[in-house]
């Protein structure tokens, strides 16, 4: 088969796309035949050799912990009625889904609603799975105003269809005007270009005294600071990433102090808080998110690139040239 291979830690181009021994299921596993192939920030950080929720993998590796395919074999304990299913997993802390194949455990599938592709499929099980967690913290409802930044994002986009969906006024903040533009035919109430300095006007024009009630940040940085000046008392600032790589650009924490005089709340929702939240079992979110979308309620925006171009993924997702949830197709 073919796949991704990562022989040294360092810069995109250190991934080949080279020809491999087809990976065998072992006891309890399955073998999925991959259509798509999620492609997440986390892999970038671990691919330059940084170590975060997941430790460096020995090398060489295949990178890659989201999957969506057809099941083409199946290993000792696991039925045989498998065979065929088109089903999506998250393959947890073993990497391997940058390739024509892959394997899991058969604990771990879900099947694919009629109405998905593939690619949407693997968008739910990864992004929406974290979409899920992160909305624990924050249910959005009629009356109440959200600023989602990184809106044209891949859990942007799901964070401003779930809050519209529960009546809540939103507002959503992207980089450029083709983002903006995403964002707008998303259904946000107000999109705003966060590179423009009149964005924060534009957003107290919407919002009035009332300002806004909750911040989903996952920009960090100057977007942050002023997404937290137009918070109303009361409100809550939801960190579930940061864009930039200098402490500029990072994450903004914010002192008790700070919090006390605003009469406002700051969390970071990822790893730990989420987890707790559903007593460490992210099944629970991932069927949630799978719910979702087979509802129709949910539509994952979708960037693809071919299996062979993982590196050119690489890129445009540390670049922020992406809209949506980078996947690879082989």
């Amino acid at each position: 088969m073919h796949a991704i291979r990562l022989h040294a830690f360092g810069p995109a181009e250190n991934l080949r796309y080279e020809t491999v021994p087809d990976p065998v299921p072992s006891r309890g596993q399955v073998r999925i035949a991959v259509a798509a192939a999620g492609v997440h920030l986390i892999d970038t950080t671990l691919r330059g050799g940084e170590p975060g929720p997941f430790p460096l993998p020995e090398l060489p590796t295949v990178p890659g912990r989201e999957v969506a395919g057809t099941v083409d074999r199946v290993g000792d304990g696991v039925a045989e009625d498998l065979l065929g299913a088109r089903v999506v997993a998250h393959l947890g802390g073993v990497p391997g889904g940058y390739a024509e194949l892959a394997v899991t455990d058969a604990a771990r599938l879900h099947e694919i609603p009629a109405n998905l592709d593939a690619a949407a499929a693997v968008a739910m099980i990864g992004t929406g799975r974290t979409t899920m967690g992160i909305l624990q913290f924050c249910e959005p409802k009629p009356g109440s105003v959200l600023l989602v930044t990184a809106a044209a994002g891949g859990i942007g986009t799901l964070l401003v269809q779930y809050a519209k969906n529960a009546g809540a006024t939103v507002i959503g903040a992207a980089g450029g005007p083709a983002k903006v533009e995403r964002v707008r035919g998303n259904g946000a109430d107000l999109a705003v270009d966060y590179l423009a300095p009149d964005w924060p006007d534009r957003v107290r024009a919407l919002v009035g005294a009332h300002g806004v009630d909750t911040l989903f940040d996952s920009v960090g940085g100057a977007v942050a600071r002023t997404g937290i000046d137009l918070l109303a008392p009361g409100g809550q600032h939801l960190v579930y990433g940061w864009s930039g790589k200098s402490e500029a650009e990072g994450a903004v924490r914010l002192s008790d102090d700070d919090l006390a005089e605003r009469g406002i709340t700051s969390q970071r929702v990822i790893g730990p808080p989420m987890l707790a939240r559903v007593g460490g079992d992210l099944r629970v979110l991932e069927d949630r998110a799978m719910a979702e979308a087979a509802a129709g309620r949910l539509r994952p925006a979708v960037h693809r690139f071919p299996l062979a171009d993982a590196a050119a993924a690489h890129r445009a997702l540390e670049t922020r040239a992406t809209t949506g949830k980078v996947v690879l197709e082989p």
